[in-house]
């Protein structure tokens, strides 16, 4: 494994543009790894309704960065106190979703500073029933990365006032609040350290005291395509808000990989418009499941019929095709 260098890089456009290109264009046979703190920004789940996760007024009013991935799940907020980690290696079937691999050397590491952190949930990391780290995964045909926040020393007052958590959410956690929710690491620390001995014991725990670290420089061009990513994608208002159809259907409900809230659009009958928004986890074709409901009529038969070509299950973590139809009609 090599960690790659992002050259102290916060801007979380380029961040992410720098995740996206190494998993779509390193030879991963051999893994890497990715850490990067960003500047105050929100980050977007692939999926998910940009305007109705946040707190607009005050996203403007502080200068917080909007910016979507291309992974599922929720929103999450970073700032300087929060660590990021990137998982980056070949794709094998069965991987997705299984988080487990990918946090135990988190979870060592941070053991071995006297913080004693679990996986729960289905992709959060936590100390004593408070969340420290969520996570989520993404694939190609040939590789794949998981990637996780890590509360070190994070404003979690922020957290609270930029993202608009909505209240089935906090029902469905047993909890009244954001802050109650999450923790920094800081708070279970015998004594404090900064985040920079923090990210450098991460590096030699998960690498195992290897001395020197093998270490991953892009070169010139390939931090230009970085860059031309971060322009053309993760800087465009039409990837990180994006444009929703009218509808006059809406279907919302959580299951057990996440919420699903469908926008539908029906006129005389058959589907005009449909979106799917939602922090639910998987790596199926959204686009295409949305495009093959386009001029379907509203009937549970030919619902079923007309998504029996797409990989529902994929989509949507193992989600059964007759359920998800009877969420869209019933």
């Amino acid at each position: 494994m090599k960690l790659i260098l992002n050259d102290g890089n916060r801007d979380p456009h380029v961040n992410l543009a720098l995740e996206e290109y190494c998993v779509r264009n390193l030879d991963t046979e051999e893994p890497f790894l990715l850490f990067y703190v960003n500047d105050p920004s929100i980050i977007i789940g692939k999926h998910q309704n940009t305007l109705e996760e946040i707190n607009l007024p005050y996203v403007r009013e502080n200068g917080i960065h909007v910016v979507r991935r291309i992974s599922g799940g929720g929103a999450v907020y970073h700032d300087h106190g929060n660590l990021n980690f990137s998982f980056i290696r070949r794709f094998e079937q069965g991987q997705m979703l299984q988080f487990e691999e990918f946090t135990r050397p988190v979870i060592r590491a941070l053991a071995e500073l006297g913080v004693q952190a679990m996986l729960g949930g289905r992709n959060d990391i936590t100390v004593d029933g408070r969340k420290i780290s969520g996570n989520a995964q993404f694939t190609t045909v040939h590789s794949m990365f998981s990637h996780g926040t890590l509360l070190f020393d994070s404003m979690l007052d922020r957290v609270n006032e930029a993202l608009t958590v909505k209240m089935d959410k906090i029902a469905s956690k047993g909890v009244k609040s954001v802050r109650s929710r999450v923790a920094n690491i800081s708070e279970f620390l015998s004594q404090p350290i900064a985040m920079e001995i923090f990210r450098e014991h991460l590096i030699r725990s998960i690498f195992e005291g290897k001395d020197p670290v093998p270490v991953y420089r892009l070169s010139r061009r390939e931090w230009e395509q970085v860059h031309h990513l971060a322009d053309t994608v993760y800087r465009k208002w039409d990837w990180n808000y994006g444009k929703s159809p009218r509808f006059n259907i809406q279907r919302v409900h959580r299951f057990p990989i996440g919420e699903i809230d469908a926008r539908i659009d029906v006129h005389e009958g058959r589907i005009k418009a449909v979106r799917i928004y939602g922090d639910f986890l998987g790596s199926g074709d959204l686009a295409g499941l949305e495009s093959a409901l386009i001029g379907v009529p509203y009937d549970p038969d030919q619902l079923n019929r007309a998504l029996a070509g797409t990989d529902v299950a994929g989509v949507f973590g193992g989600l059964d095709r007759d359920v998800f139809v009877k969420f869209l009609h019933d």
